[in-house]
């Protein structure tokens, strides 16, 4: 059975007229007194009889033209749909968002793609850079910007920008009085331990090797509850510079080493992205990422 065959019955159902129907069917009468016939082998009856110059549906012609009008229905809905869909008149996105990334840095980027997209339901999802992989990989975010150390083979990745890691510390500590503070600096300091640092074992290991032994006091997976611990004395931490941090804290380019992260835009490995998807990856990539006023080192 095919579309045009069911919607020359229901044209011809509506009609009950052979010359009628074909004429707004666009096509020859014969043309579509075939495609009947071809229906009515199909469902193993007439559904169409002529009688004496007057054509009416069988039986059998009515009982199921209810269900091929709900199937040409559902078609035309989902044709519909699909159009929606490639001109990205009913677009949504679940954008993934690494809960380090500060929103600051995205807003440009969110504000653009709304302006291109105007009708666009945009969910944004925050998680740690490992969670928001599972997550892409699971189907359940369409794209997601993560920086981390290194990713599966499954994913494709997209670098935007390189982000330097900060020293953040309290008003009045000693290093509000130097420029930079390096590594070595940083030993016998009190420490706020970020566990959802995305090179947190990359720093475990530099501190090792430059023998920096820290004091690390307290420990927490939430931002708000290590940078509240910071303000209140409590230590200091290391940090990307641009994560939104509240304005009482303080920070210093961290040097000897000079450590950076790199941020990208994450997609599925070979699966076939949605025109918003594209478009995201898109202006993600042509995107400036290089200046941001508005993120000074503090003094």
């Amino acid at each position: 059975m095919e579309l045009h065959q069911i919607r020359y019955f229901l044209t011809l159902a509506e009609t009950l007229n052979f010359t009628r129907a074909a004429e707004r069917c666009g096509v020859a009468q014969p043309t579509l007194s075939r495609a009947i016939k071809t229906l009515e082998k199909e469902f193993g009856g007439q559904l169409v009889r002529r009688e004496r110059g007057r054509t009416h549906l069988t039986e059998l012609g009515q009982m199921i033209r209810p269900r091929l009008e709900q199937a040409m229905s559902l078609t035309e809905l989902a044709r519909s749909e699909a159009i929606d869909f490639s001109s990205m008149s009913s677009a949504s996105l679940t954008l993934g968002v690494m809960c380090t990334i500060g929103p600051t840095r995205l807003i440009p980027l969110v504000d653009h793609l709304s302006t291109r997209v105007p009708q666009l339901e945009l969910t944004l999802r925050t998680a740690s850079g490992h969670q928001l992989v599972d997550l892409l990989l699971k189907g359940e975010i369409d794209v997601a910007l993560v920086g981390l150390p290194g990713y599966p083979d499954a994913v494709a990745v997209h670098e935007l920008y390189r982000e330097p890691y900060m020293i953040a510390f309290p008003p009045g500590h000693r290093f509000a009085k130097m420029r930079e503070v390096a590594l070595a600096d940083l030993e016998g300091e009190r420490y706020v331990r970020r566990l959802n640092c995305e090179y947190l074992a990359f720093f475990q290991e530099v501190f090792g090797e430059f023998d920096c032994e820290l004091d690390v006091r307290h420990e927490s997976e939430h931002e708000d509850w290590i940078q509240a611990m910071i303000i209140a004395g409590m230590g200091c931490a290391v940090m990307p510079r641009y994560m939104a941090l509240y304005p009482e804290l303080l920070k210093r380019p961290l040097v000897a080493p000079e450590t950076h992260r790199t941020v990208s835009v994450v997609t599925v490995r070979g699966r076939p992205n949605s025109p918003t998807v594209a478009l995201f990856t898109r202006l993600c990539r042509e995107m400036n990422w290089g200046a941001d006023p508005g993120h000074g080192d503090g003094t």
